[in-house]
């Protein structure tokens, strides 16, 4: 297939890079289209050094403008005639230079198979299943597709300087020539002049078109620069925000970097043009120089274009952490932490050069009893290719800690701010220097705000001060966001717990268990999305039982002792007492489900539904276990040795089904081991009697102290379960006996190193 044929039935995304090659009067596209076969087939290379052919190739391009237009009289196409003879003129003027229109049509024929071979190159990566760069939104399509046409841009002007340069050296021959000749004949002197001043005036449209393409080239790059900066780099830090409290959001910054090291680049070459123009001028001047009018605000305007660029480039890739910390932004004094920076601007001659510097705020606020720290440890690195998987530029400090400064006295003019430890954000900052090329530009970066504890039993409340910010705040500088945070709304704090559950344990929670949740914060609603949760109700309320201590009691309890279990679908829950007995009801016999209790901070409970001699279903739960209970025995084999006396003292385990109706073997049986089962045998059965009173609790049991119920009751119900058909006793959390590991006799309680304080 013809070259120029396989152009025209590329994607539009290349289509549109040959409608910016070709946006110039260089070589028209109508030219290259009508005469397609014509130039495909002449050797231009050789043209280009070959001044003979390169003579024969013009003219006969000329007579086959000549064809084409004597074609569209014919056909009547005025504008086409019109354009046909433009055409021709504007090539008559390569009749002193023809090599040069050879080295031209050479050149846009090289572009056009660079465009064919990147549309080949990315059908193959297609065809093999390669994941390509993510091209996700028609916002960064076009972004693509503006890149590839400032490269494109700066690529002709590059060509476009080689040709002013020949045609000044040019001119320059001539004119020392005509100095050095003495020439007596007037005539002659005069048509040499004349010709010296057709040079002179070629020469000076050349420049005004260079400059013309110079402004915009940087109209160009001012446009990226904005994308850039304004959207993709903001939409990225809002990215990493979610990510550090959960999200599951790309924040890869590899395909940024490609970005911003290309505006960057086309950036350098224009002042590298700017120079050439000054050295140029230095060379060859005239009255009226348009040069000499127009390169001082073309060298401002991309001088601060690109100090613009750059001094976004600076970023934190990867915001401070401990390596047993909760995560990330919660730090702890005399702890070790570590924290990466990138410079999006990837030049591989800066590598090792670059110096970055730490500290901490140098203007804290004025607040009574806020905190003032130190930053310890190897506070200058250099940035370098070998620290980063993907060659990016970076300083990744990995042994900083922090150290609390002395309170000076004196609070004179401070606010009276109540700010607890856990609710005083700090912010780490990051200095270096860019020096290319002759210039010079300083760069900061700043990590988003972390909380400063000083011993572990801080850090669950630490924690929950990153996520509220986080997931609310997207001014990355307010430390004193807990003077007056606001409020979320149920869809962004329910996708907030979600979250959690999905990066502890790969599966998030679905509507069902959020809406459990929901109905806990607001009570029975139609729809909960208007529903606003504040700061105090997620982590002040109820102290020390706050929401947030429950909930992430459960979220501890799951990814230390059932995060299998959970990871696999098996456990509901996040399911309330009175919609568990609704589901089990209408079940049959044996059916059970896992749920977490709403009483007991970091317990888990399941539940059974049973019939009375009458055939009416009840609903039994046994007491909540803890860690101190799974660490003894796994929760699987609890529910695999669970048993019951049942009339005439027989042992039966009542867990046939789990919910909603898959056989526990079917389920749990993964999970079994030889040596739990040779032990089977030896199990006691579960004795119905009780050794404590059954606990009952209020439908939030965050506000409510437990209610007990009688043991005579109690006894009373499971020896006769037929007088207490739904007994109130069991209306939130159904009649057990308190099931206590040890009648298990599984395996003997061991000591176990405990990670959480």
């Amino acid at each position: 297939m013809a070259q120029w044929d396989g152009l025209r039935q590329l994607p539009a995304v290349y289509r549109q890079q040959l409608l910016e090659l070709y946006d110039r009067d260089a070589l028209p596209m109508d030219v290259r289209h009508y005469l397609s076969v014509w130039i495909e087939k002449q050797e231009w290379e050789r043209a280009a050094r070959d001044h003979d052919l390169a003579v024969v190739l013009l003219q006969v391009l000329l007579e086959n403008l000549d064809i084409q237009h004597s074609r569209f009289v014919q056909e009547e196409s005025f504008l086409l005639q019109h354009n046909i003879r433009r055409y021709k003129q504007n090539f008559q003027r390569y009749l002193e230079d023809p090599c040069a229109l050879a080295s031209t049509i050479l050149w846009f024929l090289e572009k056009e198979k660079e465009i064919l071979q990147g549309a080949e190159l990315a059908e193959k990566v297609q065809l093999l299943h390669v994941e390509q760069e993510a091209m996700e939104t028609s916002s960064q399509q076009d972004l693509v597709r503006k890149m590839a046409g400032l490269r494109n841009e700066v690529q002709c002007l590059e060509h476009t300087m080689i040709c002013l340069e020949e045609q000044q050296d040019e001119f320059d021959f001539k004119y020392q020539t005509h100095k050095m000749e003495v020439v007596a004949d007037e005539a002659v002197k005069n048509a040499q002049i004349r010709v010296l001043q057709s040079l002179v005036n070629r020469l000076n449209e050349c420049r005004k078109s260079t400059l013309t393409d110079l402004n915009k080239l940087l109209d160009r790059a001012e446009d990226l620069i904005g994308i850039l900066v304004k959207k993709e780099l903001v939409d990225w830090q809002r990215r990493q925000q979610k990510a550090c409290i959960g999200a599951p959001d790309d924040v890869c910054l590899d395909q940024l970097e490609k970005w911003f090291t290309c505006v960057a680049v086309c950036l350098f070459q224009v002042r590298e043009f700017l120079s050439k123009l000054e050295e140029l001028v230095g060379k060859v001047s005239y009255d009226n120089d348009p040069v000499k009018a127009q390169k001082p605000a073309l060298q401002r305007r991309a001088d601060t274009l690109l100090k613009d660029l750059l001094k976004s480039s600076f970023v934190v890739e990867t915001q401070p952490s401990m390596p047993q910390g909760k995560g990330p932004l919660v730090l702890r004094t005399n702890v070790q932490f570590s924290v990466k920076t990138r410079l999006l601007v990837k030049f591989p001659e800066l590598n090792h050069v670059m110096k970055v510097n730490v500290s901490m705020e140098r203007e804290a606020p004025q607040v009574k009893g806020y905190r003032r720290f130190n930053v310890l440890g190897t506070k200058t690195k250099a940035l370098n290719m070998a620290e980063s998987q993907s060659g990016g530029m970076v300083a990744d400090f990995r042994h900083l800690t922090l150290k609390e400064q002395k309170s000076g006295g004196g609070n004179k003019g401070v606010s009276d701010i109540p700010l607890t430890v856990t609710e005083e954000l700090h912010i780490i900052h990051f200095n270096t220097v860019f020096e290319l090329k002759g210039l010079s530009v300083e760069l900061q970066a700043s990590s988003l705000p972390v909380v400063i504890i000083s011993n572990s039993s801080q850090q669950q409340s630490a924690w929950a001060s990153i996520l509220w910010f986080n997931m609310l705040s997207q001014d990355t500088k307010d430390v004193m966001f807990f003077a007056n945070s606001g409020a979320a709304s149920w869809p962004q704090f329910g996708e907030m717990l979600s979250w959690q559950f999905q990066s502890a344990t790969k599966r998030g929670l679905n509507d069902a268990q959020l809406e459990m949740i929901a109905h806990r914060l607001f009570g029975k609603q139609l729809n909960y999305d208007t529903c606003k949760v504040a700061w105090s109700k997620f982590s002040k309320e109820n102290t020390p039982d706050t929401f947030w201590v429950w909930f992430d009691g459960i979220l501890v309890m799951v990814k230390t002792y059932l995060e299998d279990m959970w990871r696999d679908g098996l456990i509901m829950g996040f399911v309330s007492k009175g919609k568990e007995k609704s589901l089990l009801k209408r079940k049959r016999r044996g059916t059970f489900l896992l749920r977490f209790s709403e009483s007991v901070i970091g317990g888990i409970t399941f539940s059974w539904v049973e019939n009375t001699v009458t055939g009416q279903p009840y609903v039994n739960t046994v007491q909540p276990f803890t860690k101190v209970d799974l660490i003894q025995i796994p929760f699987h084999e609890i529910i695999r040795n669970f048993q019951i006396l049942e009339a005439e003292n027989i042992p039966e385990n009542p867990l046939v089904y789990l919910y909603p109706d898959i056989p526990k073997e079917e389920a749990f049986g993964k999970y079994y081991s030889e040596k739990s089962g040779e032990q089977n045998g030896s199990l006691h059965p579960l004795d119905s009697s009780l050794d404590s009173p059954l606990e009952t609790y209020h439908p939030d049991p965050m506000l409510s102290a437990a209610v007990e119920a009688t043991q005579e009751d109690l006894l009373m119900y499971l020896n006769n379960p037929n007088l207490y058909p739904d007994s109130s006793i069991f209306e939130d959390e159904p009649g057990l006996p308190d099931l206590s590991l040890q009648e298990f006799n599984c395996l003997p309680p061991q000591s176990c190193g405990n990670i959480f304080q």
